[in-house]
């Protein structure tokens, strides 16, 4: 989620790890660890019918969910009589965005795009909406009970951390203690990328998983766990950081350990910042989702439900590894997230 800082880079290796990536294709340009599967059954048509649909952002200015924005925008166009509006909390903290959830609930749009800001926080206030009859699709992330939302859209967050544990493989063949830093517990998506991380690590004689620090999802949080982790387990070789800003504070935590260079780091997503961060060698590589996507099938499977069409319970959407070798690629570019529409 938000910007980054810069230690030196591993580009022979961080080449390798996309040939092998768990879950990929030999494809040096683009790698997939989950089939995408599109409900969009609306084809350009609402049969002359205006609806109302709004966009809860997990954070507001996020560039995954200003790309996903993006994808609804255009989907809306493309269907026609269909409109999107879009709001998220200023933090990614359910106490924010529930408010959000309500007021929008009490105007009524014909249905709500949502990623949930916390797994069980964020259920009563979006039951509440389905309560009120309104279609209730879940983005990105989702709730301890799904039930009664016409579709989940998602990145394969369990593949993508175990795919972030083979990038460390392959840049550390030699194995080592590893590290996850993550925002917060209770966040579907990044608990998922720990557990699918920490499960390859386990599978792995060579490596040994020393755990998971939270950050509250501020780098300088995470500067401080990462310098101390680094303290206590001097055998630390890699770390995945499951978002922008945990990729942020690890790399400030390596550089104030005096490990530049020696600690590898995988981060997720692909903002502007993140890109900069990998041509600066502040991390190795980087794992794009695809929010255009989900954003593009979230309309598709709101409009299919409000006017009666069979909906896709379960979405599940591609990413691409991206490292400096292939971050030319035009699916390297595509991938990369943006700042406005």
């Amino acid at each position: 989620m938000k910007r980054f800082l810069a230690v030196p880079t591993a580009g022979a290796a961080a080449v390798m790890l996309l040939a092998l990536t768990v879950g990929c294709s030999s494809s040096s340009s683009s790698t997939s660890s989950s089939s995408s599967t599109t409900g969009g059954s609306t084809a350009g048509s609402t049969s002359g019918k205006s609806y109302t649909l709004s966009f809860i952002q997990g954070v507001a200015g996020d560039g995954f969910y200003v790309t996903m924005g993006c994808g609804m925008q255009a989907e809306a166009k493309k269907l026609g009589n269909v409109t999107v509006n879009i709001q998220g909390p200023a933090q990614f903290d359910p106490t924010l965005q529930n408010p959000i959830i309500e007021s929008v609930t009490a105007s009524h749009p014909n249905a709500i795009m949502i990623a949930p800001d916390d797994v069980t926080a964020s259920q009563i206030p979006i039951d509440d909406a389905m309560k009120a009859g309104i279609k209730v699709v879940l983005v990105d992330t989702t709730l301890n009970d799904p039930a009664g939302a016409v579709s989940q859209i998602s990145s394969d967050n369990l593949a993508g951390g175990a795919d972030a544990f083979t990038a460390i493989q392959q840049l550390v063949p030699s194995g080592g203690q590893v590290l996850v830093v993550n925002t917060k517990p209770g966040i579907s998506t990044t608990d998922q990328r720990t557990s699918g991380f920490a499960a390859a690590v386990k599978a792995d004689p060579k490596f040994s998983y020393v755990g998971v620090q939270y950050d509250q999802d501020t780098a300088s949080l995470a500067a401080q766990v990462t310098l101390a982790a680094l303290q206590k387990n001097p055998g630390i070789v890699g770390i995945f950081a499951t978002n922008l800003f945990s990729a942020e504070g690890a790399a400030t935590g390596i550089r104030q350990a005096g490990k530049s260079g020696k600690v590898k780091v995988v981060g997720f997503d692909a903002e502007p910042d993140e890109i900069t961060a990998l041509q600066q060698g502040t991390v190795q590589a980087l794992i794009a989702q695809s929010p255009y996507v989900i954003g593009t099938d979230a309309v598709d499977q709101a409009v299919d439900a409000l006017t009666g069409k069979m909906t896709t319970p379960k979405i599940g959407t591609k990413f691409t590894i991206i490292t400096t070798s292939n971050l030319s690629s035009a699916a390297s570019q595509a991938a990369i997230y943006k700042t406005s529409c």
